[in-house]
């Protein structure tokens, strides 16, 4: 499983904001009920909680999409970034750290509270494209700036809050912003994936590319009560344990994602994915992938040496080409 820690900047910059532990619970709950952060985030001490309980746990899946970007797409080299439903700014974030060509950074939000909180999050960056971010207060049903297009658009954990009737008119008012990479990233539940493949096949009629982590085109081919979704894990600091009452040191978040391009960018999808974590058997390894054939299980023999050496190192949401 794939461990992803929180830039040191940006670490520090969430351990001096005070927290509230009350807040912090609270926002939990609200997440867990799948109210929107309009509702739940409402004041600066929400907000404060929101970061400090949600930020490093989307930052790590962010990260993690963001990378499977720069492997399928390794000529792709955004100067500009639309961090749509930004919240705390935490795509700009795991954008800057994954593509150090970013330039322009706009991050747009309906929630002022969260949008001021990016402001100062952003200010401790030594990226000047993220310290010097435009921040603008909007909403992602009817996207503020008409006409203008970025190289990558990133909607993070934004679509869950909207009605399901919203979704797809969102995310192709996103596609319409893009020139270049589309990504997606929700929360890994039932429910977010599949709103999820009705935004994936709403983008493919509007003419968009796979690039993950789907291999393919073709219709999602798990079975009802099934859902496509992955899992990072990060480390918690301190002040992240005490601010969700855990006493664990990490953390694992589940989450769906999708990554969709203009034909101009030269992405490779992988030929299948790694679905399940791996089952490592006493003479095998066992793989429940995802390709262009459909599910699958392919076992690895531990007298094949080279072969099982491999597959040992592959994790869940891994490509395989």
């Amino acid at each position: 499983m794939t461990d992803v820690r929180l830039p040191d900047p940006l670490r520090a910059a969430l351990d001096a904001i005070p927290g509230d532990r009350h807040a912090a619970i609270d926002l939990s709950s609200a997440y867990r009920a799948m109210r929107p952060s309009s509702e739940a985030v409402a004041r600066q001490s929400s907000a404060a909680a929101y970061v400090a309980t949600r930020m490093p746990a989307t930052y790590a899946a962010l990260v993690t999409a963001l990378s499977e970007v720069a492997a399928r797409a390794p000529a792709f080299m955004p100067k500009s970034l639309l961090d749509a439903g930004a919240g705390p700014g935490t795509a700009s974030w795991a954008a800057v750290s994954t593509f150090p060509d970013l330039a322009r950074i706009t991050m747009l939000d309906s929630n002022a509270c969260l949008l001021d909180l990016a402001g100062t999050l952003a200010s401790a960056s030594p990226d000047a494209s993220l310290s010097g971010a435009e921040r603008i207060l909007g909403s992602l049903r009817a996207l503020p700036f008409a006409g203008r297009q970025f190289d990558l658009v990133i909607a993070s954990y934004a679509l869950t809050e909207l009605a399901d009737a919203a979704i797809v008119a969102a995310a192709e008012g996103l596609w319409k912003a893009c020139d270049g990479v589309l990504v997606i990233v929700e929360p890994g539940r039932t429910r977010d994936y599949q709103r999820l493949m009705r935004v994936r096949d709403a983008l493919f009629a509007a003419g968009a590319t796979i690039v993950a982590p789907c291999p393919h085109r073709l219709a999602c081919p798990l079975l009802e009560g099934d859902w496509c979704h992955f899992s990072v894990r990060l480390p918690r600091s301190r002040a992240h344990m005490q601010a969700k009452g855990g006493t664990l040191g990490y953390e694992d978040e589940k989450f769906s994602y999708l990554v969709v391009s203009r034909a101009a960018v030269a992405a490779r999808p992988a030929a299948a994915r790694l679905i399940r974590q791996p089952e490592v058997g006493k003479g095998e390894i066992a793989l429940s992938v995802c390709g262009v054939d459909g599910l699958a299980t392919r076992r690895v023999p531990r007298r094949d040496a080279s072969a099982y050496k491999a597959a040992k190192k592959l994790d869940w949401g891994d490509g395989i080409d």
